[in-house]
């Protein structure tokens, strides 16, 4: 790849990051300790879909960062130095660093590309949701409602907002797909989706 390329590659990037940052703060349904309905799925899973999981990974991590210092005041509500440590990594860096990776997962894309961009947002989604769910239970178990199962007080906390923000990435990129695939493809970057035929 050309230095032309990785710029541009770079400048697309930042526009994508700049653009999840904006829409991260158009809320919906704000939960106590973190977490809210949003779109800012969406441009990250884009991005990991024109330019590759390597760029996708990238640009999700720092967006991530972007995240962690903007809402710095939930990783406090750790009460331990370890805790925040452990706050920072799955609550933002690996959990939107995932998101970058939809083209590994988008399975059946070189037959249909609705169904296989469908299928990438799904499961980096669920990514997402996996390391928030495990730090719910690790690190946020404290706030579970006396008497209620850990992993339960997670799965619903976590879940309330993630499936809901999963869906909506779904459903914008299965559109995005079927009306303008170009989109979701660069002409910098031959990057190999996964298919169910594999």
């Amino acid at each position: 790849m050309n230095t032309s390329s990785k710029t541009r590659i770079m400048v697309e990037g930042a526009m994508l990051i700049a653009l999840a940052t904006v829409l991260s703060f158009l809320k919906f349904g704000e939960m106590p300790f973190g977490g809210s309905i949003t779109l800012e799925m969406i441009p990250l899973v884009v991005m990991g879909f024109r330019n590759g999981p390597k760029w996708g990974v990238f640009t999700g991590f720092v967006h991530g960062l972007l995240q962690m210092i903007i809402g710095f005041s939930n990783v406090m509500y750790c009460a331990t130095l370890l805790a925040q440590i452990g706050c920072i990594l799955l609550d933002y860096l690996l959990a939107f660093s995932a998101l970058g990776l939809g083209i590994v997962f988008a399975f059946g894309y070189k037959k249909n590309k609705i169904v296989g961009a469908v299928c990438g947002s799904v499961v980096v989604g669920a990514l997402r949701f996996l390391c928030s769910f495990i730090s719910g239970i690790v690190l946020w178990g404290s706030y579970a409602p006396e008497g209620m199962n850990v992993a339960l007080y997670s799965l619903i906390y976590n879940g309330s907002y993630m499936l809901v923000d999963t869906i909506i990435a779904a459903v914008a990129m299965g559109i995005i797909a079927a009306v303008a695939p170009k989109i979701l493809i660069s002409q910098d970057t031959k990057v190999e989706p996964a298919t169910s035929e594999n």
